[in-house]
């Protein structure tokens, strides 16, 4: 059972991560840092604040805190100047910290418990927590690229007026599959 939830989880999270590649792969240099209004968060932002908590919960997580000392949580929703390619080597460090970690889950530590912010904790809620919290994210990654792309915009999932074709689709395929 916890070897088929972590191939689930693992399947969910990178279905995640491509609705936020395939935007992400749409924009130019400078959408990254657009911001409708002072209080939103610029797509640069939201894709360092992720790729800093992937590494702060999941970087030797059974032995050290989940909150690491040396994150700054309040700088990463400032405007920071880096260009596309590094937002995308930051984005990229974060998710590969977050897969190898559930890739070195199995039966034999997933009991075990972990630190967050000094509270010890299920790795099961955290993992739920995570699951949770990163597509919150991705939404809004996905969002903000349809405003800035508004014609332009290639969906990441099902096209507007499409619902039905799609489903058809799938129905065929997974037929066929049996």
């Amino acid at each position: 059972m916890i070897t088929e939830y972590l191939n689930n989880i693992t399947i969910q999270f990178k279905s995640y991560k491509e609705v936020a590649d395939k935007t992400i792969s749409q924009l130019e240099e400078n959408d990254f840092h657009w911001q409708y209004n002072n209080e939103s968060n610029s797509i640069s932002s939201i894709i360092i604040h992720m790729s800093q908590n992937m590494l702060s919960r999941w970087t030797d997580f059974f032995n050290a805190d989940g909150e690491k000392s040396w994150r700054d949580r309040d700088k990463e929703f400032e405007n920071q100047n880096f260009n596309k390619q590094e937002l995308i080597n930051e984005w990229e460090k974060g998710w590969t910290c977050l897969f190898n970690a559930l890739d070195s889950l199995d039966e034999t530590n997933f009991n075990t418990p972990i630190k967050i912010r000094n509270k010890e904790v299920k790795l099961i809620e955290t993992i739920t927590r995570q699951i949770a919290h990163y597509p919150y994210h991705i939404g809004q990654i996905a969002y903000i690229g349809k405003m800035i792309l508004n014609d332009k915009w290639q969906t990441a999932s099902i096209p507007k007026g499409k619902s039905k074709e799609f489903i058809q689709q799938q129905f065929k395929q997974n037929t066929s599959q049996k």
